[in-house]
């Protein structure tokens, strides 16, 4: 499709989807063991012992907890995680990951639960409950997407204050721009799996400052997913449409 689209060009735009904030609201949703704001966070550290508890991990507040909530394909970059996990699981960290799939992939992060037990939680199911209480809970959210227009797991992370780590492709890198660079969240640009090790790894490192970790949790929390913003782009497209 890639000549048709560059020969149609100057007849596309891309505009990024939007969340609804009243339906993804950390002050609201019913689905979470506590509530909580960008400017409060008490609620979102009772949110992950919590999970933690209801996942049979080690409750401990000073280890990460990276989450992934995803259909379990090659495309969602799941084979950059098969190659590089076991080395990240060396670290003091937990990893819970929720979906289904490919039956290889089901097989290994069932199998990877099994070899990592305490550390890792694979939730082999479609929960939108568990989902709610893991974008609650977890503290990094990994989306290393092959190809992605737009993707919407990352903007709901987002407003539930935990940070993505994605890849710089398509509305992933429309959507999250890199921390170093005053942004809300961290990314990497080549689909290799020890680029995306190297950025989750800087996360990590940051957690443990707190301060900017929660600096950076308001500024994902407070970063503009709405389908406010969003509508006006439709309309500019609209009226220029209409004008020409």
């Amino acid at each position: 499709m890639q000549d048709i689209i560059r020969k149609n060009s100057f007849k596309l735009c891309g505009i990024l989807n939007g969340i609804d904030p009243d339906y993804y609201n950390p002050e609201t949703d019913a689905s979470l063991f506590a509530h909580y704001t960008a400017e409060n966070l008490d609620g979102k550290r009772i949110c992950k012992a919590e999970l933690q508890k209801m996942l049979g991990l080690p409750v401990r507040e000073d280890v990460p907890v990276v989450a992934m909530i995803t259909r379990l394909v090659t495309h969602k970059g799941l084979d950059l995680v098969r190659a590089v996990i076991e080395e990240f699981l060396s670290q003091d960290v937990q990893f819970v990951v929720l979906g289904t799939g490919d039956s290889v992939f089901e097989s290994y992060f069932a199998d990877l639960q099994n070899r990592y037990s305490g550390k890792v939680v694979s939730c082999i199911t479609f929960n939108a409950d568990l989902s709610r209480k893991i974008y609650s809970g977890a503290d990094i959210f990994l989306m290393p997407s092959k190809s992605e227009p737009c993707g919407l797991s990352q903007m709901i992370s987002s407003r539930y204050g935990t940070i993505p780590v994605v890849r710089e492709v398509g509305g992933l890198f429309d959507s999250i721009k890199p921390y170093g660079a005053g942004g809300n969240g961290f990314t990497f640009a080549d689909y290799n799996a020890y680029d995306m090790l190297y950025v989750l790894r800087e996360a990590v490192n940051l957690f443990y400052n707190k301060e900017e970790w929660n600096q950076l949790i308001y500024k994902a929390m407070t970063t503009d997913f709405t389908w406010k913003n969003t509508a006006k782009y439709y309309e500019e497209m609209y009226a220029d449409v209409l004008k020409n």
